[in-house]
Formats: C-alpha cells, sequence, structure tokens
C-alpha cells in the first residue's frame, strides 16, 4: 500500500480480513473515519504471485482479503473488528451467501501479537454472547504471502454501483453498515 508523504509521518496501522469478496468489505472500510485505504488482495495461500484467476481457482490457498490502512488515533482496531463481524456471516465455512470457495473464508490475518489476542477474545465474546446462532468459523492466523488484487478491483463498488452484484449484494450490506454505524463514517 502507498500513502502521501502527508500519512507516512502518522502512525499508522495495518488490519486484514477476508469475509468473503473483497469488493463488499473494501467499499465498507473505505468509508470509515481514521481509514487512510483500505485494499483489496489475496492472503495466506500458496502461490507467490498469484491472479484473481488463480485464487477463484481455489487451488492457491489465498483468500480474497482487505487491507486496511488505519490511524489508530481515529479509530481502535477493537472498532474495526465490530465492523468486520457486523458485515459478513462469520459462521459459514468457505462461503459468503452465493459465493462458495475457500476464497471465501473468513479470515482476520493478523500483523502482531495484539491484534492475535484482541481478535480471538472478540471471537470467544461473540460466541458467549451468542450473537449468531451458528458457531463462528473465523480463523485467526498471521498474515502470510499478502499481494494486492488488480487494479480494476481496487474501489470496485465505487465504479461500478450499478453493476448486478454491487446492487444486489454489496449496496444493501453498505446501507445497512451505514445506518449502524453512523458515529465511525467519514464526513461526506
Amino acid at each position: 500500500m502507498t500513502g502521501s508523504p502527508q500519512t507516512e509521518r502518522t502512525n499508522l496501522e495495518l488490519a486484514t480480513f477476508a469475509g468473503g469478496c473483497f469488493w463488499c468489505i473494501e467499499t465498507v472500510f473505505n468509508q470509515l473515519q481514521g481509514v487512510i485505504e483500505a485494499e483489496s488482495g489475496y492472503s495466506n495461500g500458496q502461490h507467490p504471485r498469484p491472479t484473481y484467476e488463480d485464487v477463484c481457482s481455489g487451488h492457491t490457498g489465498h483468500a480474497e482479503v482487505v487491507q486496511v490502512r488505519f490511524d489508530p488515533s481515529q479509530v481502535s482496531y477493537q472498532q474495526l473488528l465490530e465492523v468486520f463481524f457486523a458485515i459478513h456471516d462469520p459462521t459459514t465455512l468457505n462461503r459468503q451467501g452465493h459465493d462458495q470457495g475457500t476464497q471465501y473464508r473468513s479470515g482476520i490475518y493478523t500483523h502482531n501479537a495484539q491484534q492475535a489476542l484482541q481478535a480471538r477474545a472478540m471471537i470467544e465474546h461473540l460466541a458467549i454472547s451468542k450473537v449468531f446462532n451458528n458457531p463462528i468459523v473465523t480463523e485467526v492466523a498471521p498474515l502470510a504471502n499478502y499481494h494486492p488484487a488488480e487494479a480494476y478491483h481496487q474501489r470496485y463498488f465505487e465504479q461500478h454501483p450499478g453493476q448486478g452484484y454491487c446492487a444486489v449484494v454489496i449496496s444493501p450490506k453498505v446501507d445497512k453498515f451505514r445506518k449502524t454505524f453512523t458515529d465511525l463514517l467519514k464526513p461526506n
């Protein structure tokens, strides 16, 4: 991820999430205050330079992810976790809605031990609180073998809001997110 010299001077952190199609997750995180950039990509697979087609084949082991560069003085990792669990179904193994395959798994790919502790604590809290009717299957693992997705995947929803998948799948998720997390939205 690249940033302007202005953003490089702050103490920014990275977080990486997998929750189905990266277009959905990226769209939501780019609307959060304190998020400098959310980038679609692939991680935690074996292929040294995966393409979208490679990842969709299911043979690379990669998940579609969104890597979030954020300013922790404006939005905490805990808040990012709360948003993440609100915008996807963490109880379906290798699936989100009609999207099926290991690339659509639910995952939190951590950048340090503190993130791993927070992610596991959040999952435990959600399980104890019975927020979901089924067990949470979100994997928590250190980030490995991350690659940005091709340029045409970046900010896809913003560029193609009328495209079928965007209108039917992403738009309702974004609307729900905006209603639920109004206090965390970037000013228009």
